[in-house]
């Protein structure tokens, strides 16, 4: 009788499966006649971010990007159908990947991304259309103009586009498995370093100077672009001095040789720096009513493309470098004689003439 009843289970377990195969095979994928071990046919959308913009075009996403802010734009209207943040360790995570809950469809992509947002830049958290998502710099109102004095924390701009620069319109397929889109980043934010010393060797007093740079570069469209802005004037965030020794068998150029040099250090972070805009380095004496020095800091930052990057239009240099070193030499009544640009490996030296 326990054998008879065993058969019977089997053979009735043995036409269900058969019932649930056919099925399966008449429906194409429906999940309710599907064991989870054979999977499902759902398609899923995924996000990468990489950030290779830069001198190196080695991938840098999860050692500098620790914030990210996804949307996605219908391209017949514009309209943003669907957004999600995400921040902290998560993104440091080996392959880390952000789910994207919409529908298959054609859609544009962009990204806010970096520690910046939030802290000192402001993108609007109820933007409905593409054109509303702008990125503004703070800034202090203070006599003579809007200021900036912090270090700014790094702010990146994604978009999938096409080859002419356009955004283009990515298709999310209506097809079973996982479909990842990749979101390459430009880093929007810029260290710039001044080192000021004197060819006589006396000992630069960091407090007699101040280090400013001015541009109108505060006001980030939804593209990436400079929009429409006041002029802002960035303050060092972090000013020092010292002295470094030089060995005393050192070649003598002068009757009195030096054997310390003495040099001041000013720190800024600017916001992008584009092509045709009037970036302006300026160092002031505390005696002097001018600058003693004023150079335009875009021309000075594109002699160092040399012919390493000669395939690079001049806007992708300035988007993949993020750093700039200049040292300026002064005389012995602070007029500035030359100065060096150093950007990775490569250095330049240019004389006091007019740019």
């Amino acid at each position: 009788m326990i054998l008879q009843t065993f058969r019977a289970l089997a053979r009735r377990i043995a036409a269900l499966t058969v019932v649930a195969a056919v099925a399966a095979a008449s429906t194409g994928c429906d999940d309710s006649f599907l064991f989870d071990y054979e999977g499902d046919c759902d398609p899923y959308f995924k996000a990468r971010f990489r950030f290779d913009m830069n001198l190196h075009y080695a991938d840098a996403f999860p050692n500098e990007v620790n914030a990210v802010t996804l949307y996605l734009i219908d391209p017949s209207t514009g309209n943003i159908v669907w957004q999600r943040s995400e921040s902290g360790d998560r993104l440091k995570e080996d392959g880390y990947l952000m789910d994207i809950d919409v529908a298959p469809g054609d859609y544009q992509v962009m990204a806010w991304c970096g520690e910046g947002v939030g802290q000192h830049f402001t993108v609007p958290v109820d933007a409905t259309h593409h054109t509303h998502l702008t990125c503004t710099l703070g800034r202090n109102a203070e006599t003579g103009g809007a200021t900036v004095r912090d270090d700014i924390k790094r702010l990146y701009h994604g978009a999938i586009r096409n080859d002419d620069g356009s955004y283009a319109t990515v298709n999310l397929p209506d097809e079973e498995g996982v479909h990842i889109i990749d979101v390459p980043l430009v880093k929007d934010t810029n260290d710039v370093n001044i080192l000021l010393q004197h060819l006589s060797g006396k000992t630069v007093d960091a407090s007699d100077y101040t280090f400013t740079i001015t541009d109108n570069n505060g006001y980030l469209n939804w593209d990436n672009s400079i929009l429409d802005d006041e002029a802002i004037t960035y303050y060092a965030h972090h000013v020092s001095q010292g002295t470094a020794g030089v060995p005393s068998a050192a070649p003598a150029v002068r009757a009195d040789p030096i054997t310390t040099l003495s040099a001041c250090l000013a720190e800024h972070t600017v916001s992008r720096l584009v092509k045709g805009q009037n970036t302006r380095v300026k160092v002031y004496h505390k005696d002097k009513a001018d600058p003693i020095i004023d150079i335009p800091l875009i021309d000075y930052a594109l002699m160092m493309k040399t012919t390493h990057y000669s395939h690079m239009t001049d806007q992708e240099y300035l988007d993949r470098q993020d750093k700039y070193d200049i040292t300026f030499f002064l005389d012995e009544r602070d007029h500035w004689m030359y100065a060096t640009i150093n950007v990775l490996s490569w250095s330049v030296v240019v004389q006091n003439t007019d740019l």
